[in-house]
């Protein structure tokens, strides 16, 4: 059986393994309960693709929502985006109703 610590490689993992270690680190829930403690709703979109399915918006509009109304929403690492869904939705209705 194969030692796992800090320098093991990924690639040596059974996927077992790694769901045991991920299952340890971010629990039954999963890396996205962590990045959004404020509302956890289990719903989420991905992309600016996902925004502008979301909202049946444009890309530059999409682009100009993440920036701004749904900012809160919005967890952004890199290139990737995730945005609770239900919380955009809470946001944008907000903002609209003001």
């Amino acid at each position: 059986m194969l030692e796992i610590n800090n320098s093991t490689p990924i690639a040596a993992l059974t996927i077992g393994q790694f769901w045991e270690l991920f299952e340890e680190r971010y629990g039954k829930q999963g890396f996205l309960s962590q990045t959004n403690a404020k509302s956890p709703s289990g719903h989420y979109v991905h992309g600016l693709r996902g925004i502008q399915q979301l909202f049946g918006v444009s890309h530059k509009t999409a682009q100009e929502y993440k920036d701004g109304i749904i900012k809160d929403a919005v967890r952004q690492n890199g290139r990737k985006i995730v945005v609770d869904a239900d919380l955009a939705l809470e946001l944008f209705n907000q903002r609209k109703s003001k």
